[in-house]
Formats: C-alpha cells, sequence, structure tokens
C-alpha cells in the first residue's frame, strides 16, 4: 500500500482506540458480553423497524455491546429533514467501515409524498450506495433451516451484476427525427465514434439509452466461482447474447476467469459431470424454465443486472418468498477491502405495520432480516480481525454468538413455535417469536462449549412448511379445480401418470434432458444438477 492507506490506516486505528478506551468501564461491568466490531447500520421504517427494533433490544443487546456500531436513519423523515444528507453520511460510512447492514426503507411515491408531507419524493437510495460502495454483485441466495422443507432441497445462488443495464439509463420522449448516439473519448487523440443512428418515423418515440460497464466483471466471476465451489453448486452464466450481441462481453469475461482460475477445480469435484466439462451458458428465457423445474437445488447463476433482478424474483417465489433469501451488496474499496452490505429482500411490510398500528396482533417473520444482521456482523468482526487489534471480540467469538442466534432461530421454527407463516393460525405473534427465540439463545449461550443439539436434540423427521401458510397465499381453488378437472380426462377423480405427464407438458414445467445434435446449445435445457 502507498503512504494514503497507511496513513488512512493509522488514523482509523486511533479512533478505534479512542472509542475502546470509552467503551472500557461498560464493558467491565459487563463482562460476559461480546464486543462487536465497528459496523453500519442503516435504520428504516414501518413493521420492518420495529421488528428489528425488537431484535436489537432482545438478541443483541443483552449479550453484545455495540457502541462501536455507527446508526443512521433512513426513513422518509429523516432523509427529508436532512435535504438527503444523511443518505450521504451513511454511504460514507459504510465505505470507510466496510462492514453494513440495512433495514428496508421507503422509496416515497407522490401520493406518499403528500401523506408523509415531505419536500420530494426521494429516490431510491440503491443508486447512491451502489456507486459509493464500488458495487460488484447483488449476491442473493436461498435461506434453509435445516429439519424443514421449503422450496429448494439444497443452496441456490444467485449473482446479480450490481451496476448498469435498464436501472442507469437515460431517455426522453421524442418524435419524428434522426436520432444519433455518439461516443467522445476522454482521449482526445481518439476519434469520436457513432454508436448508433437510426430514423424516428413516428410521432411519439421513447429514446433511451444505457450502457453495461464491465470492468469489474472478473471480480464478480472470482466471488461467484469461489462461492460455487466452496458449497459444491454447479454454476451457469445467463444471458440473452444470442439476441442483444453486446452482452458477449459479460459471458467472455466470464467464460475466461473460470477457465483460467477454477474449470481444474469444478473437474475434479465432479461438478461439471453433467454439463460437458465446460461452463454452461444459459438463455435467460430457458434460466426461467430451469429454475421452476430444478427445485432439488444446488445450482448457482451469474447474470446482468434487470435479468438478475426479475430471475432472483423467481427464484424467491419457488423456494417461499422474498423473505426466504438474501440481498448482499458486495463492493470493493480501492485498497482492496471488500465492502459487504447486508438486507433482507423484502420491503418495509406496510400492510403489518397499519395492523399493528390499529392495535391488532401481526405475526411477522425476521428470518431474512435476522440472517442479514448475522452477516454482516460476521463480515465486520472478519475485517476487524485482518487489522490484528483487541478492541474487539475475536472473529472466533462473534461467530459463535451468530451461530447460537441462527440455531436458536432455526429450533424454534423446528418446534412449530414459528410465525404464522410457518406454523399456520397457531403460530406466534411477532413478539411472542421475538420473546421465544431470545429464551432459547440464552440457554444455548449458557452452555459451554456451545452445542444445540446438547440442549434440544435434534429431531429426524423432515417438517413440511405448508405454502398456503403464507400471509399473501391466495390461490383461486376454482381455477385448480378446472385444471384438474381438464386432465382428469377419464372423470375418475384422480390424475393417472399419463394424465399427469401430459399436464406437465402442457404447462411446460416437465424436466428436460440434454438434446443431442443441437447447433444452438446455448437454448438446450442442460441436465438437472
Amino acid at each position: 500500500s502507498g503512504a494514503p492507506d497507511i496513513m488512512w490506516h493509522r488514523g482509523l486505528l486511533a479512533a478505534r482506540a479512542t472509542r475502546v478506551a470509552l467503551r472500557r468501564p461498560f464493558a467491565a461491568e459487563a463482562a460476559q458480553k461480546l464486543v462487536a466490531p465497528p459496523m453500519v447500520y442503516i435504520s428504516g421504517e414501518e413493521m420492518t423497524h420495529y421488528a428489528m427494533t425488537l431484535v436489537l433490544d432482545k438478541w443483541i443487546k443483552p449479550h453484545v455491546d455495540i457502541n462501536a456500531w455507527e446508526f443512521y436513519d433512513l426513513s422518509c423523515r429523516s432523509r427529508d429533514d436532512t435535504e438527503d444528507q444523511v443518505l450521504q453520511d451513511a454511504v460514507d460510512a459504510g465505505a470507510r467501515v466496510g462492514a453494513i447492514f440495512k433495514e428496508p426503507t421507503i422509496t416515497p411515491t407522490a401520493v406518499q409524498q403528500e401523506e408523509m408531507g415531505l419536500k420530494k419524493a426521494w429516490g431510491s437510495p440503491n443508486g447512491a450506495m451502489r456507486r459509493g460502495w464500488n458495487g460488484i454483485t447483488i449476491s442473493r441466495d436461498t435461506i434453509h433451516i435445516p429439519g424443514i422443507k421449503l422450496g429448494f432441497e439444497e443452496p441456490v445462488f444467485f449473482e446479480r451484476h450490481a451496476v448498469g443495464g435498464e436501472y442507469g439509463a437515460g431517455w426522453r420522449p421524442v418524435g419524428k427525427g434522426q436520432l444519433v448516439t455518439t461516443f467522445f473519448p476522454d482521449d482526445e487523440s481518439q476519434k469520436v465514434v457513432v454508436v448508433d443512428a437510426r430514423k424516428c418515423n413516428d410521432e411519439n418515440n421513447v429514446a433511451v439509452i444505457y450502457h453495461n460497464p464491465l470492468d469489474n466483471v472478473p471480480d464478480l466471476a472470482h466471488h461467484f466461482f469461489k462461492r460455487c465451489l466452496e458449497a459444491n453448486i454447479v454454476p451457469y452464466v445467463v444471458t440473452k447474447k444470442t439476441v442483444f450481441k453486446w452482452q458477449e462481453g459479460f459471458w467472455t469475461i466470464m467464460k475466461d476467469v473460470f477457465d483460467e482460475h477454477y474449470k481444474e477445480d469444478f473437474r475434479s469435484a465432479g461438478l461439471l459431470d453433467d454439463c460437458g466439462g465446460e461452463l454452461q451458458h444459459l438463455i435467460s428465457d430457458a434460466a426461467t424454465m430451469q429454475i421452476i423445474r430444478w427445485t432439488k437445488g444446488g445450482f448457482g447463476m451469474a447474470a446482468h443486472n434487470y435479468d438478475g433482478d426479475m430471475l432472483t424474483d423467481e427464484v424467491a417465489q419457488v423456494h417461499r418468498s422474498p423473505g426466504f433469501i438474501t440481498s448482499n451488496l458486495i463492493g470493493k474499496r480501492d485498497d482492496g477491502t471488500m465492502i459487504k452490505e447486508f438486507e433482507a429482500s423484502h420491503g418495509t411490510v406496510a400492510d403489518l405495520w397499519h395492523a399493528h398500528l390499529r392495535g391488532e396482533d401481526t405475526s411477522f417473520n425476521p428470518l431474512g432480516m435476522a440472517e442479514a444482521v448475522i452477516g454482516a456482523m460476521n463480515h465486520s468482526a472478519a475485517l476487524h480481525d485482518e487489522l490484528a487489534i483487541s478492541d474487539a471480540s475475536t472473529g472466533a467469538e462473534i461467530n459463535h454468538f451468530t451461530s447460537a442466534l441462527r440455531k436458536a432461530m432455526h429450533a424454534t421454527f423446528l418446534k412449530g413455535e414459528g410465525t404464522r407463516d410457518m406454523s399456520g393460525p397457531s403460530g406466534l405473534t411477532t413478539e411472542q417469536f421475538i420473546d421465544r427465540v431470545a429464551g432459547r439463545l440464552e440457554k444455548y449461550l449458557a452452555t459451554d462449549p456451545f452445542d444445540a443439539d446438547t440442549v434440544e436434540p435434534a429431531q429426524d423427521a423432515v417438517v413440511n412448511a405448508p405454502r398456503e401458510f403464507r400471509r399473501n397465499f391466495n390461490v383461486d381453488k376454482t381455477v385448480v379445480k378446472s385444471l384438474f378437472d381438464k386432465y382428469d380426462m377419464d372423470g375418475d377423480g384422480s390424475i393417472n401418470r399419463d394424465e399427469f405427464e401430459r399436464m406437465v407438458v402442457d404447462l411446460g414445467v416437465a424436466p428436460q434432458t440434454t438434446l443431442p445434435g443441437k447447433e444452438k446449445v446455448d437454448e438446450v435445457a442442460v441436465s438437472v444438477p
């Protein structure tokens, strides 16, 4: 590192030394508490903020001193009062600290702007965060509870390129005329390039332009392939490059990194046995169908920004709901240190918040947010261990706590004491579930050495969590009966194998094997992992 990096680290160490000096009296009073390393905590609003307040008060603060955490309020009111300075402050802190947890936030509509009395409808904070943290990828993985059948049997990983594409598009409504897109290189010795020129013949058109930055795709590739290899997962790269020729570069970079650094390791692990020994490319259209078919899981996909957004929503629905997949933004500081921001994949859950305000019982499942705060705590501990200073608990100690917390949540669900989306009408309320996990966590942490299975022996049978328990479950049973009657061709009140095969073929969800002798292999459904 150069002199600026050395000075930066010295300044960071001095700041942390000051913080720990101020924290020692508290730590002495609560000797049993862990001392959390620095982390940025971004709070939001509505039901998720309420639930996370309970999580902090009952799961984390009784066991962990979090004085080193930096808190930033990204509620609409706070953003409005500070003219969005709080967002910039949070982004700056995240870049400095490197470990961030974020609650779901509201991006207000024009209607909400008026209801809340805001000066303006503040835009989504995501763009500022991805730019400020040099966003590379958004990792969205399925969350699993051992012993409970959700959707995919094994983990599914997804990398969504964090920059470029439609989300950063510029656009204008235009009429008849000539539309020219021109590139002016920073290097003035190079020629100006006309990227596209076309005639607009309609009176009413919308002109759109965006670009896909590719410099950080090698970082995305390394992150993706390392994770897949460690988890014994088969990787796939998803594009629409057969039609959108500009997407060829994404695939080429991913394949070059794979072939040079990972191919032999994946082959040795047997992960390419059903893929011809090569990294497979999937057309985005085919990927939408494979996600439905590959319910065993055990695969990973990497895609451009927009495709990744759409496909991960599909993964969430197949698995159970957005509350059961992660959403982690991965970026990188100029010195190479990884910046990781962890959040849930769902929103603020406004309907339950309004029910709460009316004084009604609610049953909100905080699993996604709890997994996010666990991830942020573990990453902050890993960064702190790299600095080799002793002003906080070690990574092993923090991981010990987060492991106990995760197992306490899982055991509570397994014992049939979950929220109603998992345990049905007899499930616990939001507050009851928080209290039940808190009691179990305290019991686990009191065991030395910690072993959840010793405290509560694991059960052998796998529990099925029926999907009809989900809060937003809304199946039209009349249509289901009509569909059944359509394929019960002999009218005997049951569907035999031939009738079932016809049904899944008609619906386009029949499992497929690789079709030999096809030139456009990209269009072919590859074998189920």
